[in-house]
């Protein structure tokens, strides 16, 4: 790495962000902390924050070559990586494929039923107030973000899902359904930032639909830490 690690700027409930000697990288550092239900629960997955790193490094150059620029420059170790600084458009953009969690509650459908087309859910990216659902015309409303970036944003996240679900189904994994988070560049470009790990995706075996993600933790299913490494073991096997 060819630069230095400075003061830390941000420490978030998965991650923490430090400014570097380059004034366009921030290195990233993941956390073995972990949280659900807007931070109400709170505990430690031991090896998370490797897991997690590994696993966003290896699906981020994925992403990478098919056209998907995002913020990642260097995966420097175990648990940190170079960015790109961005500022991160505050919008958490859901994309789901199979009804799971809090939508089976909300459209009155089975955990598991499957939808004919993906469905994309924007919400504020604010945890004073619970990451409250959005549209983007409340999002454009608010200044969170302008049209123009919001039809960016939607037609990336439709690209990364199909591109997505084809890795994790060469995985033997359904790709339930994943949040992305996205960033502006300096020069006003937006492209994928944060992170993608089984901390931001339902993960489920396509034969025996074990929950490989974080709705162990959040469900007290036991097999966390295991079920994390089984998918990096999954994605490493195919050639990430």
């Amino acid at each position: 790495m060819a630069v230095e690690v400075l003061e830390q700027l941000y420490e978030g409930k998965a991650k923490k962000v430090f400014k570097t000697s380059d004034d366009a990288l921030y290195m990233v550092e993941y956390k073995d902390d972990a949280t659900a239900f807007n931070g109400e629960k709170r505990g430690t997955i031991e090896g998370k924050g490797v897991i997690n790193n590994k696993v966003s490094a290896m699906l981020f150059n994925e992403l990478e070559k098919h056209g998907i620029e995002t913020h990642l420059v260097e995966y420097i170790d175990d648990t940190h990586m170079l960015v790109k600084r961005v500022e991160i458009v505050l919008l958490e953009v859901i994309s789901r494929n199979i009804v799971a969690g809090s939508l089976a509650k909300r459209v009155g459908k089975e955990e598991g039923f499957e939808l004919p087309q993906p469905i994309l859910e924007f919400s504020y990216k604010n945890d004073d107030l619970g990451d409250p659902m959005i549209n983007r015309y409340h999002a454009t409303a608010l200044g969170i973000a302008t049209d123009e970036e919001i039809d960016e944003i939607i037609a990336q996240a439709f690209k990364i899902n199909e591109i997505l679900c084809e890795v994790f189904d060469k995985a033997n994994l359904t790709l339930v359904d994943f949040k992305l988070e996205f960033g502006r560049t300096p020069d006003g470009k937006i492209i994928l930032a944060d992170e993608i790990s089984p901390d931001t995706c339902r993960l489920w075996d396509k034969d025996t639909k074990e929950k490989l993600d974080k709705d162990r933790f959040r469900r007290d299913l036991g097999g966390v830490e295991e079920a994390y490494v089984e998918v990096y073991n999954r994605l490493k096997k195919i050639g990430l």
